[in-house]
């Protein structure tokens, strides 16, 4: 098994602020189990910045929720992609997402599944989000992970009036929790891969 820490890219495009405080959430989750973490804009992406993606173990990507689906700015981002899929630059590395929109259900799902879609294309490898919902009793809070019950990645919502410094605390964590489990997840998959290369 490799002595070197996971090396983990957050892809993030983010208009307002609020996705970008996502961003730093599930950096600090991934931090937190020793892996290197860069979080890159894709708007503004650099040649060193393309390269540090190609050298991740994981991706994490994240767009807020602009009508119905990723920001246009990140699928401008996705569509460079393209030598890259047909290559096959990202295979088998892990990948997961996040998004942020002002309403609470705000068809976010459909960025998750576009996130995932584009992971797919480049054939990495998913992960969920690993909660259950909270927040869907009588006994539940706003406060509980996963609030607004998401499972294909991380859903978060900020009213349309408040800026990023008002992003939802429990959304916070939850992205938090979500860098945590890539890193995890990630860190899982390099040892069965090192146990398989010995066999």
């Amino acid at each position: 098994m490799s002595d070197h820490p996971l090396k983990i890219c957050i892809a993030v495009h983010s208009g307002f602020g609020h996705t970008a405080r996502l961003a730093d959430a599930a950096a600090a989750g991934a931090r937190s189990t020793g892996a290197h973490i860069q979080t890159i804009p894709v708007e503004t992406i650099t040649d060193d910045e393309w390269q540090a993606l190609d050298a991740a173990d994981a991706i994490i990507f994240g767009s807020a929720t602009y009508m119905g689906n990723v920001a246009a700015a990140f699928q401008a981002f996705a569509e460079q992609t393209g030598r890259r899929c047909i290559e096959g630059t990202w295979r088998d590395k892990v990948a997961a997402g996040f998004t942020n929109s002002g309403a609470k259900a705000g068809d976010k799902q459909s960025t998750l599944i576009s996130l995932a879609v584009f992971a797919a294309q480049h054939h990495m490898h998913w992960v969920n989000l690993g909660l259950p919902p909270g927040w869907n009793s009588s006994r539940g809070s706003e406060n509980d992970l996963n609030r607004l019950g998401f499972w294909l990645g991380a859903g978060a919502a900020t009213d349309v009036d408040r800026g990023a410094a008002d992003v939802h605390p429990a959304d916070l964590d939850t992205c938090r929790h979500l860098g945590t489990r890539v890193a995890e997840v990630t860190a899982q998959l390099r040892a069965g891969r090192a146990v398989t290369e010995a066999a």
